[in-house]
């Protein structure tokens, strides 16, 4: 059965938490909060929870889940190689609300979907998913909704949504942006917008040095 747990609550937050982590850790699914949107989220490295999230979504894997991880560094274990545009976006814009696609390490053990190669990596700007991140380590987090329904907010709008496939929900209010992330793809020659989201085209721009677009 499901459990919902205030983590606003100082004292409720730990045992939260903690519930979060047994759950992933055992490949079961969990609902977190982001600054962007909710997220449900699972072990990265079990095919077997990744497939059980797009379930839950009711999504297919030609559109992979992306991963959060909990620190600048992380990426350095989960790609081939960091460009030094992928550097200076995430100096700018990590922990918040920037995704960026690079090439995953040919020798990671994962299956996130119909990657061709590639990962979707981020850093949230929230302390309950940061907290999370750095005990049990990068996760597949998708957002916390059916697809083609409206992205949930609040932990209310995922729990109406995915139910019970979802073992722990961790409530941290409503999200700060209330805005899916902005992807951009630094797998070709030029970095290019995928989506534009709560980190506009233009400060990306600013940042790398030419202009940007889908």
């Amino acid at each position: 059965m499901s459990t919902t747990y205030d983590c606003e609550d100082p004292a409720t937050r730990p045992t939260g938490l903690a519930a979060a982590a047994a759950a992933v850790r055992a490949g079961r699914l969990v609902v977190v909060p982001t600054d962007t949107l909710y997220g449900i989220g699972a072990d990265a490295f079990s095919a077997r929870a990744v497939a059980d999230l797009l379930a839950a979504k009711q999504r297919g894997p030609d559109m992979p889940v992306p991963v959060l991880v909990g620190s600048w560094s992380t990426i350095d274990g989960l790609v081939g190689a960091v460009p030094r545009v992928a550097r200076d976006l995430v100096e700018a814009f990590w922990p918040g609300g920037l995704s960026i696609v690079l090439p995953h390490a040919p020798s990671l053990a994962w299956d996130l979907g119909r990657t061709r190669g590639t990962v979707m990596l981020r850093m949230p700007l929230h302390p309950v998913a940061l907290e999370l991140l750095r005990e049990v380590g990068p996760m597949a987090v998708s957002s916390a909704n059916v697809s083609g329904r409206e992205p949930a907010t609040t932990v209310a709008d995922a729990r109406e949504q995915l139910g019970e496939s979802v073992e722990v929900y961790l409530d941290g209010g409503v999200c700060a942006t209330g805005v899916a992330s902005t992807i951009v793809d630094l797998t070709g020659d030029v970095p290019r917008l995928r989506r534009e989201g709560a980190v506009t085209a233009d400060q990306v721009s600013e940042v790398i040095g030419t202009p940007v677009s889908l």
